[in-house]
């Protein structure tokens, strides 16, 4: 699955665009390299997103092509 589809149905990101465009800023890392938005992530992957002041940083446990609202959150696990 591409990135920003991810970052999109997990809800790391609201909106595809919005996701799509901070790849292109360079503000989304996989496993600590600047990533594109067609990168494909896998399980395993650590994301971080640098939007505003506290960036995020997630692993990814599960893959999904559609999920729910209550499913989001089970697609990743936050790292501090």
């Amino acid at each position: 699955m591409r990135l920003d589809k991810y970052l999109k149905i997990s809800r790391l990101i609201k909106r595809r665009t919005v996701a799509n465009e901070a790849c292109d800023a360079g503000r989304v890392s996989v496993n600590g390299k600047p990533a594109r938005a067609s990168y494909d992530v896998k399980v395993g992957d650590v994301v971080e997103i640098a939007l505003g002041t506290h960036p995020i940083k997630a692993e990814i446990l599960s893959i999904n092509e559609y999920a729910k609202k209550e499913e989001a959150g089970q697609m990743y696990k936050i790292i501090l």
